[in-house]
């Protein structure tokens, strides 16, 4: 694979000379040009010590608008990425729109030196590297331009580039005993350099192996391979348009005349039609009853806190459903230091700039903590598909890629509980005008609630479709029987109980 980037390719010094200021200015004008598309760019560089990977991102930040540039290294994961999923320091720290970001020992880094140390298996590799392909192509359906280069230098280049470095006072401190001893590694990292290229190497997220013995024509090969995707994708951003049907505009607002009872939303069976809705729990049991739950939830969070084990709650359903009543109970059971409820509302123009799990991503608490979602990522699923903000291609990938992200939660041992709270059309009428006349609810309704109602059976169709496509062994749905607010939240609180007692080890 590498024998390409070993044949001693160069670029005489008057030829780079000549060549600079033009590839410069196009590199710039591409940017430019960018800053007004719709989509990001991320360029990965990763490669054998000593092949220019830091000079060659050095160059880019000098020839290019810095402003307008994420540049990121990582390291080892620090204690507070430790207490989150691997990802998360990389989802936090991708570009928006318009944006290039350029990442140095990125997602690649950890798997490929793990290999090396003979930390993790092939099998245990080969898990990584898919991984990686689907964060890679979850961004690429989203709309990024991945490029990734592999800085090349064979053993005995690598073994003089590392004597140079080191005769050089200015660079003298970027050779270590780390990095001789990973030259004598020389053939256990191409080994595994290989197999990650050829497993990830995609259409949508290529890798290009770049010969790293002479800086200028490393140099020009990545700037003029940077500037020639960019330039292609802009220039086929009109042909090519949004990758998935265009959002509908949604209808005018209905008056009250034309609400329509629960008479009229009739649709076929669903999961949620077989729900026994007559469940309820006798007013004089509950207050016991929440006490109880309450306070073994209380002892639960703190031996959780103790062992560092963080909760994710998840809460879906319908309007007045009673999803703010059940978190309220839940959180009244928690020390305020240990949780934080986040309502998710329509995308700010920020988040919109990113992929819709982005935000998503950002709030993942340290070890320990509760967060609670009052809606969630299912929003793409649900009302993105049932109101056209999502084409249908989008909705459709996004159950894969949520139990890709609910995946990478769990295998981190983070507690994850969805609910989905469901009540009949005749319940939520009912509540709807209690709303309209008690003052301090009214604010609740709004005439996007009535124009949701008309819509009920769409809506009961994607939940269940929701239900059907995301409920794992490692993350199932709980579906809560909440026509009777006192036993949905004491469901609630009980099933938040046994999943973390499961999570704790009992």
């Amino acid at each position: 694979m590498f024998e390409a980037a070993e044949l001693g390719r160069s670029v005489p010094k008057e030829q780079y000379k000549a060549l600079e200021p033009t590839v410069r200015a196009e590199l710039l004008e591409a940017q430019r040009r960018l800053g007004a598309a719709g989509f990001p760019v991320i360029v990965v560089f990763a490669g054998v010590d000593g092949a220019g990977k830091g000079e060659t991102v050095n160059l880019l930040n000098e020839w290019m608008d810095p402003r307008f540039l994420v540049t990121r290294a990582y390291g080892r994961p620090s204690d507070e990425e430790q207490e989150r999923p691997e990802y998360w320091r990389f989802w936090r720290e991708l570009p928006p729109k318009g944006r290039i970001g350029i990442f140095l020992s990125s997602w690649y880094s950890l798997p490929v030196l793990d290999r090396v140390y003979r930390r993790i298996g092939v099998g245990a590799f080969d898990a990584r590297l898919t991984r990686i392909v689907e964060f890679e192509q979850a961004l690429a359906d989203d709309g990024a331009l991945i490029l990734k280069f592999w800085m090349h230098l064979d053993r005995e280049a690598q073994r003089k580039r590392l004597k140079t470095l080191e005769k050089d006072a200015l660079t003298r401190w970027r050779v270590t005993a780390r990095e001789w001893k990973h030259w004598r590694m020389y053939d256990a990292f191409i080994g595994a350099a290989e197999r990650a290229i050829r497993r990830t190497s995609r259409g949508s997220a290529p890798w290009m192996i770049v010969e790293g013995r002479d800086p200028a024509y490393r140099s020009l090969t990545v700037a003029t391979a940077l500037r020639d995707a960019i330039r292609q994708r802009l220039d086929e951003a009109p042909a090519r348009g949004s990758a998935s049907a265009p959002a509908r505009a949604l209808p005018a607002p209905v008056g009250t005349k034309g609400r329509k009872t629960a008479r009229a939303l009739t649709h076929g069976p669903t999961i949620l039609s077989h729900l026994d809705m007559s469940l309820t729990v006798a007013r004089k049991d509950f207050k016991a009853k929440l006490e109880r739950l309450q306070g073994r939830l209380n002892g639960l969070q703190r031996k959780a806190v103790k062992r560092g084990v963080s909760t994710i709650l998840v809460f879906e359903g319908w309007d007045a459903a009673g999803k703010g009543g059940a978190v309220r109970r839940v959180t009244g059971a928690l020390d305020a230091r240990d949780y934080q409820v986040i309502p998710i509302a329509a995308p700010t123009d920020e988040e919109r700039a990113h992929h819709y799990l982005w935000r998503f991503w950002r709030h993942l608490s340290r070890a320990g903590r509760v967060t609670i979602f009052d809606r969630s990522w299912y929003g793409r699923v649900l009302v993105e598909r049932v109101e056209g903000f999502a084409g249908e291609r989008e909705w459709r990938r996004a159950y894969a890629e949520i139990n890709q992200f609910e995946e990478q939660l769990v295998e981190h041992g983070i507690v994850l509980v969805k609910f989905w709270l469901h009540v009949t059309p005749e319940e939520q009428l009912r509540r709807f005008k209690d709303r309209e006349g008690t003052a301090h609810k009214r604010w609740k309704l709004t005439e996007e609630d009535w124009r949701n109602r008309e819509k009920w059976p769409r809506y009961e169709q994607a939940v269940n479709d929701m239900i059907e496509r995301t409920s794992t062994r490692a993350a199932p749905w709980t579906l809560v029987e909440a026509n009777d607010k006192s036993y949905a939240r004491l469901k609630v609180l009980r099933t938040v109980c046994e999943r973390l007692e499961a999570g704790l080890g009992g």
